[in-house]
């Protein structure tokens, strides 16, 4: 039997997420992108990297401050992820460069929501 439970992660998994989550962001932060869209890739938070357990997948939260069209913007990065994926590849030292898996945070949204509905039963 494993040590850890199949929802949560490892050591090892949360560390190289950290380590993607971070050049990931250096390399938003540095921006030369084809894509129109990803030129104000600094205003792009990347909140959370999550690693599969083989570390062959991994899918990275984003936001945009400012809010904007993260539809767009995901598919976007989407579309650029073989450029995070050489970064990976070039900065990080794993057998395998993980596949990267753009998706929107909504973490801040469905607390703000949770924190409305609170709000509206304690006036009531």
């Amino acid at each position: 039997m494993s040590r850890h439970s199949s929802s949560e992660p490892s050591q090892r998994q949360l560390r190289v997420g950290e380590q993607i989550r971070h050049i990931l962001a250096a390399t938003m932060q540095r921006g030369h992108f084809q894509n129109e869209l990803l030129q104000d890739a600094g205003n792009i938070t990347v909140t959370e990297v999550r690693a599969s357990p083989d570390l062959k997948n991994a899918t990275a939260y984003v936001m945009q401050l400012g809010g904007g069209n993260m539809h767009a913007v995901i598919k976007a990065l989407n579309a650029d992820a073989h450029v995070f994926q050489r970064e990976i590849a070039r900065q990080a030292n794993l057998k395998f460069t993980p596949k990267i898996r753009f998706v929107e945070d909504e973490s801040f949204a469905n607390a703000a929501r949770i924190e409305d509905l609170l709000r509206d039963i304690h006036s009531k």
